[in-house]
């Protein structure tokens, strides 16, 4: 599937999340495509605790609102500003300018490699 980027693992709500350290986090192409244009994102700030599973902030598109989930446990150490300034950023380019959030990671959630969120968006089609 060109839609996931095997680069990064994810989480089965459509986030990203690469091996840096600290770690960049995203959402996916299918992710993005689904919401259709994002008109708003809504991002914790720098120093907030994230915790595996658990809201972590907020996008809004033309066509929905939709929960941002972080795929680990830690401390927000960035958060992409371009991507608060220009929402649109997530439709052109989700795996590269516009990750939202950079995390020191204390501990990941359950994560899926790239063949195994892939095979679980063709089983969910």
């Amino acid at each position: 599937m060109d839609k996931v980027n095997q680069d990064y693992r994810y989480s089965a709500e459509h986030e990203w999340v690469d091996s840096a350290s600290p770690a960049r986090i995203g959402l996916s192409q299918i992710a993005v495509d689904a919401l259709g244009d994002v008109v708003y994102v809504d991002l914790p700030e720098a120093g907030t605790t994230v915790t595996a599973g658990e809201v972590c902030g907020e996008v809004e598109s033309t066509k929905s609102v939709s929960e941002i989930y972080s795929p680990v446990t830690g401390t927000v150490v960035e958060v992409n500003d371009a991507v608060a300034d220009d929402p649109a950023l997530l439709n052109s380019d989700p795996y590269g300018q516009a990750w939202l959030l950079a995390v020191d990671v204390e501990s990941e959630g359950d994560l899926l490699s790239p063949e195994e969120y892939a095979a679980a968006q063709e089983e969910a089609e």
